[in-house]
């Protein structure tokens, strides 16, 4: 119950046909205050008493270490959804979270948020619309969830933020249907770098750069944290990283905010001699990256009973789901009001 926990209750909230049955948690539950009034928080030992009384778990937990475990542990037990981000890593957790759910007749769905996600849908779509193209994702600027939880469970580490910061320069000359710098096949920043580019510094100096902020905890040796976090497989290896120590004072007086955001822009090209060129960008700009985030799973939520109430069963992912699963209108409201 921390960023994510409080942006699904808010969510929760805001939908009408859903209800916040109870939160669980690894603390002590009778430390933990709740926004909602008479919803009861129990200990996560609890959870297998609750089998019959939710129709949704909605896993928080980070995608470093939590999610990894949790997500295949309770979809043998309920239909769950969680936000795991670390793309590289996508289709093992699959595996994991589908033979879980099958197994226990559940649907679980995974990687639910804005990227993957959101993204994710329109890399597909834009991908589908033009097959002769390339793809572009830019972060940022913002706090990176899955990377500040990464940083903070690094030894010695007491509090961390990351940011994300994309190159402008970069980022309109993709706009102006350009490349950055020259391609081999389909880029999807994210990906490789090693596979796209000859000299993996060109595409670190070409799309983004990582900030961190880290207090550490006293005693912690600040050149084997700094050398831990650039190292970091999925997270910052492939990244141009930059770290830097502050205080807890400063970390909360310049660093408290949660804004994100980010681009995927396709670029790419029609007619029979390739002569017309076609530009598709879909952007976030979000003041609060969990709750926009939290708002995604709630939707994706709906969808998971929704599945599970027509017999299907196994892990999905956005990319399985139609848009109308995920709107509390009926079929027919949507096809008059937003088709």
């Amino acid at each position: 119950y921390g960023n994510f926990g409080k942006g699904v209750e808010c969510a929760v909230k805001e939908a009408n046909d859903m209800e916040l049955v109870a939160v669980f948690t690894r603390r002590d539950p009778k430390n933990v205050t709740i926004l909602t009034e008479n919803v009861p928080v129990c200990h996560i030992d609890e959870a297998a008493d609750w089998k019959d009384k939710i129709d949704v778990m909605i896993l928080c937990g980070g995608s470093a270490t939590d999610l990894p475990v949790q997500t295949p542990q309770f979809a043998s037990m309920f239909n769950v959804i969680d936000s795991f981000d670390t793309h590289a890593r996508i289709p093992e957790h699959f595996a994991a979270v589908d033979k879980a759910a099958k197994e226990a007749g559940k649907v679980a769905v995974i990687s639910v948020g804005w990227d993957p996600g959101m993204f994710s849908l329109n890399r597909v779509y834009a991908n589908a619309i033009l097959p002769d193209g390339k793809d572009y994702t830019f972060w940022g600027k913002g706090v990176s969830q899955g990377h500040s939880d990464a940083i903070r469970r690094i030894k010695g580490v007491k509090n961390a933020k990351q940011y994300t910061i994309p190159v402008e320069s970069a980022l309109e000359r993709v706009r102006s249907g350009g490349t950055p710098y020259p391609v081999r096949g389909l880029l999807i920043c994210g990906a490789s770098p090693a596979i796209m580019y000859p000299n993996q510094q060109l595409w670190h100096e070409v799309y983004e750069k990582l900030e961190c902020f880290v207090v550490l905890e006293e005693g912690a040796d600040a050149a084997t944290v700094e050398k831990e976090i650039k190292e970091m497989p999925n997270y910052f290896s492939d990244y141009n990283t930059t770290v830097h120590f502050i205080t807890e004072e400063e970390l909360e007086k310049n660093h408290s905010g949660m804004a994100h955001g980010g681009f995927v822009i396709r670029s790419g090209k029609t007619g029979m001699n390739k002569e017309h060129n076609h530009i598709i960008e879909y952007s976030l700009k979000l003041d609060s990256n969990p709750e926009f985030t939290t708002s995604v799973l709630i939707a994706y939520a709906r969808a998971t009973k929704r599945l599970y109430d027509e017999g299907q069963k196994g892990c999905k992912t956005v990319l399985d789901i139609a848009p109308a699963y995920l709107c509390e209108a009926s079929d027919e409201d949507l096809r008059a009001h937003l088709l």
